[in-house]
């Protein structure tokens, strides 16, 4: 798959596409669907599908301050389209200037004059241009006149998170700061992951017999709710269950947030410095501050039992996940 960074990168004999826009944080199912008929539909008529993001999150242009927590960062994103069949993904670096670009000025400069759109795939919701003037009846009427058609895909989501309403990048982000992952996890098609490079922390867990990971998160990046929870930690191209604590380490009287990671029953790891992944299955209980220290080492066993046994029933029922 080709990565392109803004309009230059775009080979100059760039032939027709098929377009999807959008920010596509966490590439959920949502995504997948608009992603999944724009590949398709390439296919059909025998040319590449690009996907165009934007980098920053448009929000933080237009509303300094206002950045959402991120679901996936881009590389991850495009990991992510890769595996749905995308030939390009361009990332346009969202500046002031770009977001002064009139819906008109926004078709004619992207999808028309470098990826000479033959159709563009979006969801009903899509906005674009400059104060989100430009909408799909506006890009469908505009593709009578640039030659390229339009089609819109409405997603709902069908499961009990979401209750019937439309696949959201917003509500997955309520749902992971909650700490249901069990509901991000089913709008998302997967569990909700955390990138990092694990650095040095106060090597309690190691004193305790709990050697963790602390990886420290990428910016913006969507943390769960405080708790410990089950999952998956992966290095170096390996997946390890992984009992995981986010929060401020109350048994220490800690304050800053953090996210660590215990491989189970694995022994001698040497991460530091490696940039590793944290997927996160299922709450298991709340951050508490134990009265004695043998109290807590017998929850944090308790913990690693249930941990193992949740990701092992997993694992059974998802044999192709890891």
């Amino acid at each position: 798959m080709q990565r392109w960074r803004g309009l230059a990168d775009i080979p100059q004999d760039w032939g027709r596409s098929v377009v999807t826009i959008g920010s596509y944080d966490g590439v959920h199912r949502g995504h997948q669907l608009i992603i999944g008929r724009a590949v398709e539909r390439a296919r059909e008529l025998g040319v590449p599908c690009v996907v165009v993001t934007f980098d920053p999150h448009p929000s933080e242009v237009v509303r300094p301050g206002s950045h959402p927590p991120l679901l996936a960062p881009h590389h991850r994103r495009a990991e992510l389209m890769a595996g749905l069949g995308v030939d390009a993904v361009l990332v346009l670096p969202f500046t002031a200037e770009f977001s002064q670009l009139s819906p008109a000025d926004f078709i004619v400069k992207v999808l028309v004059d470098k990826l000479h759109a033959k159709a563009v795939i979006e969801g009903p919701n899509f906005r674009f241009g400059h104060r989100a003037a430009g909408n799909v009846a506006f890009l469908t009427e505009l593709g009578a006149t640039y030659d390229y058609e339009v089609e819109v895909i409405d997603l709902y989501v069908s499961g009990s998170a979401g209750g019937g309403d439309p696949f959201s990048s917003t509500l997955t982000r309520r749902l992971v700061a909650e700490g249901d992952m069990t509901g991000a996890a089913e709008i998302l098609g997967r569990p909700h992951r955390v990138e990092g490079v694990v650095v040095r922390g106060a090597q309690r867990g190691r004193e305790l017999g709990f050697p963790t990971a602390n990886v420290e998160t990428l910016p913006h990046t969507a943390i769960p709710a405080d708790g410990v929870y089950a999952g998956w930690l992966t290095a170096a191209g390996e997946r390890m269950p992984a009992a995981i604590s986010v929060g401020t380490n109350p048994q220490f009287d800690g304050t800053e947030r953090t996210v660590e990671a215990y491989a189970i029953d694995r022994e001698g790891l040497d991460l530091y410095g490696l940039h590793v992944a944290v997927d996160f299955l299922e709450y298991v209980r709340g951050m508490l501050k134990f009265d004695t220290l043998d109290d807590l080492l017998e929850a944090m066993a308790g913990d690693v039992k249930r941990c193992r046994e949740l990701t092992e029933a997993y694992d059974r029922e998802h044999p192709t996940a890891g």
